[in-house]
């Protein structure tokens, strides 16, 4: 096994590429591994993040006129952009979308979708075998049990993939708060999707902005 570490190793947005994957109703409806709206949620701040720091990223359903479209709170984000609707269960076996991702000339490849155990693992298991340098982002997927989102995190390690969470990809895009470029988008993104941390933050700018109460008499 080829370990991951190093400086080297760690993601950056000019080689990022994100390929978001089966975010559609039919899938949501039998997701168990993750509570819903927390998924939603969580694709949605992924998909903000990577728009914050230029990251190119893919759309893709599979046979949405059955499954549903992509949900609105990921498409808004990207309104000008076409969704590639596939056959494939294995988005990796769509020439379409993989043409998309080797025109952008990243070379890290980010994964996320529905369901984990299948609309991630499959395309996250090809590409690792053809050299990619693939991430999954684990709270922006989920599956139809608790057990085949795990196991399914367990296949793709053995296969070679790294594992995050949407807010440590952003951490890490984002690398140094010196870094002002994205900073104050990425404020925003934790604002409305960071919950506590978020939360945090707002109440850190309230403190910061009341008046120390007058002493005198």
């Amino acid at each position: 096994m080829t370990f991951r570490n190093g400086l080297a190793s760690l993601l950056r947005p000019e080689d990022s590429v994100l390929v978001l994957i089966d975010h559609q109703p039919y899938q949501l409806a039998n997701l168990n591994s993750h509570e819903p709206q927390m998924v939603v949620n969580n694709a949605t701040a992924l998909a903000k993040t990577a728009k914050a720091f230029d990251v190119p990223t893919i759309l893709t359903s599979v046979v949405a006129g059955r499954g549903g479209l992509i949900f609105p709170q990921i498409t808004d984000v990207f309104p000008d952009q076409k969704v590639i609707d596939r056959t494939f269960i294995n988005t990796w076996e769509d020439q379409i979308v993989v043409d998309a991702v080797k025109a952008t000339g990243r070379k890290q490849l980010i994964i996320a979708g529905l369901w984990t155990e299948i609309c991630v693992a499959m395309p996250t298991i090809q590409a690792l075998g053809e050299g990619w340098d693939v991430t999954v982002i684990t709270d922006a997927s989920g599956a139809v049990s608790v057990e085949a989102h795990q196991v399914a995190i367990q296949r793709m390690i053995a296969a070679g993939a790294n594992m995050m969470t949407w807010l440590a990809l952003a951490s890490e895009w984002q690398r140094d708060w010196a870094r002002t470029e994205h900073a104050s988008e990425l404020t925003e993104i934790l604002k409305q999707h960071a919950a506590g941390s978020g939360i945090a933050y707002l109440w850190e700018q309230q403190l910061l902005n009341t008046p120390v109460p007058s002493t005198a008499g």
